[in-house]
């Protein structure tokens, strides 16, 4: 069974104005499936996606393929119900204008009604006024002031991703590191204990009389919060040191544990 974000996803038009490159469509196609993103449209592009757009798309052919092609702006915007404009300027007229957050979410929340689009302009001159005109509002990146040049693949890939960043939050969703099986306390002391004999055992410093050596250097194994791995190849390496156990052969063990 589909769930709501795969829906809303798919529901979204990113829609490509009179593109000149079509390398550009298949770069435009890629950034929108690393994304999930599925729908694209071409309005008059000058030339239909080719090897060059297949090789630029590398891996989302499918997205190409399905690609529907227009005439017109209006031909490819038909059964929306939002559209947005990317501009890669601010306009004098008075318009909408978002922030790529902001504009993702907005195209999230009435995606899960019906379908709506993200409309990019030509890689020289952008959206006409009269393109602008059909949108209900306008999205602008707000790129360095000094060098604002995005081309049009990088710009529907930061879109993509506010997109996709905005869903993820929305679902409670984030990346977490794969769970570890941490050094207990009691571990952690005993491996205090073995360092402070270990270090006296190598003539550096003498721990009795150095407790701020040593409470510097707890604190930065608790920085560290070693698991019971790491906890095995630090005492293998103190005992080595002291002597008791050869350092190639507790390479091997370890090596061999993994």
């Amino acid at each position: 069974m589909i769930d709501q974000l795969t829906a809303s996803l798919a529901r979204i038009r990113f829609v490509l104005v009179e593109t000149t490159h079509p390398g550009n469509i298949g770069a435009v196609a890629r950034a929108m499936k690393t994304m999930g993103l599925s729908r694209l449209e071409l309005v008059a592009p000058r030339h239909a996606p080719d090897a060059e757009a297949l090789a630029r798309a590398s891996g989302a052919d499918d997205l190409l393929e399905r690609a529907g092609i227009h005439a017109t702006l209006p031909d490819a915007l038909t059964g929306c119900r939002l559209t947005i404009g990317a501009s890669a300027r601010l306009r004098t007229i008075e318009w909408p204008l978002l922030e790529p957050s902001a504009c993702a979410r907005q195209l999230l929340d009435e995606a899960a009604a019906g379908e709506v689009a993200l409309v990019f302009g030509r890689e020289s001159s952008g959206l006409s006024n009269v393109e602008l005109a059909r949108c209900h509002a306008l999205v602008h990146i707000p790129t360095n002031p000094d060098f604002s040049s995005l081309n049009l693949a990088a710009a529907a890939q930061v879109l993509a991703y506010e997109i996709r960043r905005v869903a993820r939050e929305e679902r409670g969703e984030r990346i977490l590191d794969p769970p570890r099986e941490l050094a207990t306390a009691d571990e952690m002391e005993g491996f205090h204990g073995h360092l402070a004999e270990t270090l006296l055992a190598i003539g550096f410093g003498d721990p009795a009389q150095s407790h701020k050596l040593m409470r510097r250097l707890r604190r930065l194994f608790n920085r560290a919060r070693p698991d019971r791995v790491e906890m095995n190849i630090l005492r293998g390496i103190l005992s080595a040191a002291q002597g008791r156990k050869h350092a190639g052969r507790a390479m091997r063990d370890e090596g061999d544990s993994s």
